[in-house]
């Protein structure tokens, strides 16, 4: 079914969506009432309750779940119960789980006031800590990390909830005679960024993450490779088209603002133009490619004035690129290339799961525009320097505004693309756990074909809401189709959800303490 290989160039359209485009919703926008981010941003953090596995907590939420893969890894003699599955299916992909549990992290340290003001700042560090329990029983030795559980194929092959799932559940491991340097590096920017969202709570704990981090990295490092030509499984549906150059530098990245330590500063300047860090000038960023990420984590080091001097030669190469990616979303990048938009305003990289380079755009973003106010220290911040013109902060906080609004509904179909958000949102998400009946509400068991003849087929709303969940999203003119057989579109992924739990915040704060969303609540009680 649902093939995710990731490429650089576009994807050809399968088949034309037919779809009836309602009027322009203008929710949001000017003279309109601002959306209910706090709403929002409650939602998503739901959403990863609903792809959790393993033995669910006597504290979750999402009540139409139940326990599922509680055998993961017996048959391999260790224990690899929890973590999150991806999608709409029921494989453990550890690359994308792990870019998922980086941007959780990425947001929590950035928005922690915010999400905390919001009431939601254990359910944050909740949402994180299923993913890194996970990842280090994964690291079973210093050199040995388990990348998948379950593989695509067999699993395709089945519609079954998680709780009744008859497919394979082989475990797959990256080790130093079959290395994947680009897995192993992820899961180590991962821990070291949830090391220091748990530093102040938990210290114990977050010094167990950062010793796994520390480990993995020295492992990918040391023993370098592709994950996906080690593991065939994994290369049809998270293929690393980007190689492992750009996880590893954003590995050290973290790695120093995690530690401290020079020395992995010294090693993303040394590798910077072996690995493409300072080489790539890129218009994307996900859960493959990192280049835009990492180049703005290095661009930090320098606004912040920490850089060495021998370093900062470098660093200005770092900072060209990445403002190469923002300008890029800006439309203000000339020859150089723009990322394209949609007549409705979303920025359109691929029809295929688009909304993933949406999400992650509007962090980046809202994040840079954070780091050009701090670097301006009480003057006039420094602003972008772009092929077309000058670029401000805040026209980064616009259009990152601008997207969330369009993700939330402000756009030509008047739908959310957050599940469960607002009056008009997709039904029939391509999920196997949400189109057939709740297992805690009819416990009978559901066969691997018998999921699609009685349940996949069906013309009906799916019977479970995936709340929080983001999917694929329209094509490049802004149509959207909702089936469940359209996964291209109505397929949701961890990584969609994750980098939006800062911005939900942000802009949750950010609306409370407008003039214009004052003017509106006293309107409302007189």
């Amino acid at each position: 079914m649902a093939r995710r290989i990731k490429m650089l160039t576009s994807l050809a359209i399968c088949a034309a969506l037919t779809v009836v485009l309602l009027p322009f919703t203008a929710a949001g926008g000017e003279g309109a009432a601002p959306f209910d981010y706090k709403k929002a941003l409650h939602s998503s953090l739901l959403y990863f309750e609903a792809q959790r596995s393993g033995h669910l907590p006597h504290n979750q939420r999402v009540k139409w779940r139940g326990h599922s893969g509680l055998a993961d890894g017996l048959q391999q003699g260790v224990d690899l119960v929890g973590g999150y599955y991806d999608a709409g299916d029921n494989v453990k992909f550890g690359l994308p789980m792990a870019f998922t549990v980086t941007m959780l992290s990425w947001s929590a340290m950035e928005f922690a006031d915010d999400i905390a003001a919001a009431g939601e700042w254990r359910h944050v560090l909740e949402a994180i800590k299923w993913g890194t329990d996970y990842f280090v029983k994964a690291h079973t030795e210093p050199y040995v990390l388990w990348a998948e559980v379950g593989d695509g194929d067999t699993d395709h092959y089945c519609w079954q909830r998680p709780e009744d799932m008859t497919t394979s559940r082989q475990a797959y491991k990256v080790d130093r005679d079959n290395p994947g340097s680009d897995l192993v590096g992820e899961t180590a920017a991962a821990l070291a960024a949830a090391s220091m969202v748990f530093r102040r709570t938990n210290p114990h704990y977050a010094q167990v993450l950062l010793h796994h981090a520390e480990q993995l990295f020295e492992f990918g490092d040391k023993y370098r490779g592709k994950y996906d030509s080690s593991i065939g499984e994994a290369y049809s549906y998270y293929a690393s088209v980007s190689g492992y150059g750009d996880e590893m530098l954003w590995a050290a990245l973290w790695l120093h603002r995690a530690t401290g330590k020079a020395s992995y500063l010294d090693y993303a300047v040394d590798m910077a133009e072996e690995f493409g860090g300072t080489t790539w000038a890129i218009t994307e960023f996900s859960w493959d490619v990192k280049y835009a990420g990492l180049q703005i984590l290095a661009t930090k080091v320098l606004l912040e004035g920490k850089a060495k001097a021998e370093h900062k030669a470098t660093l200005e190469k770092y900072k060209a690129k990445a403002e190469h990616y923002l300008c890029a979303c800006l439309n203000k990048n000339g020859d150089a290339g723009n990322v394209n938009r949609t007549a409705g305003g979303m920025l359109f990289v691929r029809q295929w799961n688009n909304m993933q380079y949406v999400t992650n755009a509007a962090f980046l973003l809202t994040v840079y525009s954070r780091y050009l106010t701090s670097a301006g220290a009480g003057q006039e911040p420094p602003v972008l320097q772009c092929p077309d013109g000058p670029a401000h902060a805040d026209q980064l906080l616009t259009l990152a505004r601008s997207q969330t609004d369009y993700v939330l509904g402000a756009n030509p179909a008047g739908v959310s693309y957050l599940v469960g958000y607002g009056q008009r949102f997709p039904r029939r998400m391509h999920h196997r756990g949400a189109s057939i009946v709740s297992h805690r509400g009819d416990g009978r068991f559901i066969g691997c074909m018998q999921g699609y003849d009685n349940w996949f087929l069906r013309k009906g709303a799916n019977p479970n809401v995936v709340v929080g969940a983001i999917v694929g999203g329209p094509d490049h003119l802004d149509r959207f189709r909702d089936r469940r057989d359209n996964y291209m579109q109505t397929e949701a992924c961890t990584y969609n959800t994750a980098p939006m739990v800062g911005i939900f915040a942000h802009l949750h704060t950010e609306t409370r303490s407008s003039p214009r969303n004052i003017e509106h609540k006293k309107f409302l009680q007189d």
